[in-house]
């Protein structure tokens, strides 16, 4: 239990550093970044880090008590595969998106584009599979197996007597 508590915590600190680092390769290109050259190049990469930083504080700081109830919902109705949590950080940067459209001042201009939306999209993306890729359940590993009803386990045995070959895999 603690060291699933452990996983959790170090996945959402990894899956906000992705995020914060995706939403930087919005502004500064890979490209861009590939394509400097001297003494440029690190101060580039130094606040392009430091803008990753920043920006997966922020993520943090939004998504937690999302995340915190996407982990309680997979952990509840064992949904431990790859696609929940990445629809689930899409989601999470939806609300976000939205958020900051709702936050807006009148006459100012929108973050209401594509650009933005698929920034904030891709982002949450990442940060899902990031966050399940450290803290995921893998596939039924962590579910207790029950042993098969009488008559189910009747049907599975060979018909020489013996067990079936799915009777033979080693249990977790």
């Amino acid at each position: 239990m603690l060291g699933r508590i452990f996983r959790v915590i170090i996945g959402f600190a990894l899956a906000s550093l992705a995020a914060g680092l995706t939403l930087v390769l919005f502004v500064y290109t890979p490209v861009e970044l590939a394509g400097a050259a001297g003494p440029a190049a690190g101060a580039r990469f130094g606040e392009a880090g430091l803008l990753a930083l920043a920006a997966a504080t922020q993520v943090a700081i939004f998504s937690a008590p999302f995340a915190l109830i996407a982990v309680l919902v997979a952990t509840w109705r064992r949904r431990g595969n790859p696609a929940y949590f990445a629809l689930a950080g899409v989601a999470i940067a939806g609300v976000g998106f939205w958020a900051q459209y709702r936050s807006e001042a009148a006459g100012e201009l929108s973050i209401l584009n594509t650009y933005a939306l698929s920034a904030f999209a891709l982002t949450g993306l990442v940060g899902g599979i990031v966050f399940w890729l450290c803290a995921g359940e893998r596939g039924d590993a962590g579910r207790r197996r029950e042993p098969l009803p009488a008559p189910l386990a009747a049907a599975t045995a060979s018909p020489e007597g013996g067990a079936s070959a799915a009777a033979e895999l080693p249990k977790p």
